[in-house]
């Protein structure tokens, strides 16, 4: 049998899992992601939100995207309002026995989440969305596909 990885040592977030959240708020972490997690310094991730989505980082990717915002000289009034939101809405969600996280109340609303969603693998997070907004964004690609400058940008990864 033939295996593109080890599933113990994968080390990025991929592909693409459907799945629903119960009415407290929990959905489950998909095997192949606790993997990730557990390479990632815990049993829990780092939550918040960007783009209608909530992003999520094992700890330790989570620490460096906070060592590079503590880089940052820039204090526009636009990046104090990114790091209120970003940074100011993270929340540290713990995985129980059975793999799954519970996500905060406001985080879920400010993502739309209800009970249909998707986990979607981004190498070094993953992001978590309602099942609705990730088809409209499917959508929105399809249609970005069209557009010269956005080719162009895909073409440059050589695919």
């Amino acid at each position: 049998m033939c295996h593109f990885m080890d599933e113990k040592k994968q080390k990025y977030f991929r592909g693409t899992s459907f799945q629903t959240m119960d009415p407290k708020g929990r959905i489950i972490i998909p095997t192949r992601f606790r993997n990730v997690l557990k390479a990632g310094g815990g049993d829990g991730i780092m939550v918040t939100t960007l783009d209608n989505a909530l992003f999520s980082y094992t700890y330790t990717e989570w620490q460096k995207v906070e060592e590079k915002v503590l880089k940052l000289h820039e204090t526009t009034r636009y990046m104090r309002r990114f790091r209120r939101i970003f940074i100011g809405g993270a929340s540290d969600c713990t995985c129980d026995k059975q793999g799954r996280i519970l996500l905060p109340p406001m985080l879920r609303e400010n993502a739309g989440l209800t009970k249909e969603i998707a986990l979607v693998g981004q190498i070094k997070h993953f992001e978590i969305w309602s099942k609705h907004n990730y088809e409209l964004e499917l959508k929105k690609l399809e249609e970005d596909l069209n557009i010269e400058e956005v080719s162009n940008e895909i073409a440059k990864l050589g695919l």
